[in-house]
């Protein structure tokens, strides 16, 4: 049986949406929606606030989530209801990027780096908005050179081969950013595109990565 998740909720007096959230959690606690309920006056103890840096309420830490802002008891269940499955991480990540929260989004990575597929996943998404995307790419370009981008060669390789252009010149872009060698064997083949700007980023990324490695 899957694990129930924990809820922690911060308030402070007088925010319009707090009750509604506190309210919503509360009944999920009682339905055994979620396994523990803590709620925190940011008034009485800021800094708890301060070590998560929060900087509105009312915000929630809902198993791996962090969620800010009114949220219905409905929307809650949907979060935890998809709490298992492997798209969740996906759809979180491009939450936190529409909300401008990439340091997020980079943090989570670095503590799971397991999540970074569900990363990846949004280039591929058509349901992905033009915003997120460049979200993502920004937040990768954070991982230019990493050893955590190059685990992920195989699985940008493979979205070389898409028949969507623009999936296969972003892969081609990331693959660069990898600065590794081994990233060469799935770019060159893009060299033969039947799309120029594919071609384009195909030679920018073996430039790259060869003068990497004369470094």
């Amino acid at each position: 049986m899957p694990a129930i998740p924990q809820a922690q909720l911060f308030i402070a007096p007088g925010c319009p949406h707090c009750p509604a959230v506190l309210q919503a959690l509360t009944e999920l606690l009682k339905e055994g929606d979620i396994s523990s309920l803590q709620a925190i006056n940011i008034q009485l103890l800021p800094e708890k606030a301060e070590q998560l840096n929060i900087r509105s309420v009312p915000w929630l830490k809902l198993g791996p989530f962090e969620l800010s802002g009114l949220r219905s008891k409905q929307e809650l269940k949907q979060w935890i209801t998809k709490l298992h499955e492997p798209s969740i991480m996906a759809d979180y990540f491009a939450e936190l990027i529409t909300n401008g929260e990439l340091d997020k989004v980079h943090q989570s990575l670095e503590d799971n780096p397991e999540y970074f597929p569900q990363l990846l996943h949004l280039i591929v998404d058509q349901e992905t908005t033009l915003s997120v995307r460049i979200g993502v790419g920004a937040v990768i370009e954070d991982f230019t050179g990493s050893q955590l981008l190059e685990q992920q060669i195989n699985q940008l390789a493979q979205y070389t081969l898409d028949d969507d252009a623009r999936i296969r010149n972003d892969a081609c872009y990331y693959l660069g950013l990898s600065h590794s060698p081994l990233a060469e064997p799935h770019i060159r083949p893009l060299l033969d595109d039947v799309n120029t700007d594919v071609i384009d980023t195909a030679r920018d990324a073996l430039d790259d990565i060869q003068q990497q490695q004369l470094k």
